[in-house]
């Protein structure tokens, strides 16, 4: 089934050896980059949608610990169900903030495959 979809790797890259863009041509690793672009742009990077990303970089350094993990979750729940809704559902976000790190868990559903996937991330600055 995978093998009838094709896009852009991300982060974006060549292909030395075919000499052109990399390709990604599994379903569910696309899915995961797009969650990656949204989680890890920051409002305002994007020339012509300076509203899209989560932005969750400029919270690594947020005062209040537990208050700004809160937020972080808060950000990243409502980030993904805007820019990604019609691709995934959103069933839990979690973040841990220790000195200069976030760690977010992500846990959704592909809603083309019906797959209950999770994504763990570390975002530091």
């Amino acid at each position: 089934m995978d093998s009838y979809f094709t896009s852009l790797r991300y982060p974006f890259g060549i292909d030395a050896a075919r000499g052109q863009a990399e390709q990604e041509t599994d379903y569910s690793a696309h899915v995961e980059q797009l969650i990656m672009q949204v989680l890890l742009t920051g409002p305002g990077e994007r020339i012509n949608r300076p509203d899209f990303g989560c932005g969750v970089r400029r919270l690594v350094f947020a005062p209040g610990g537990e208050i700004a993990a809160t937020l972080a979750q808060t950000t990243v729940y409502q980030a993904l169900n805007r820019w990604l809704g019609n691709v995934i559902s959103v069933s839990e976000v979690s973040v841990q903030a220790s000195d200069a790190r976030l760690d977010i868990r992500v846990g959704y559903v592909v809603k083309a495959r019906g797959q209950r996937r999770y994504l763990n991330l570390q975002v530091t600055p």
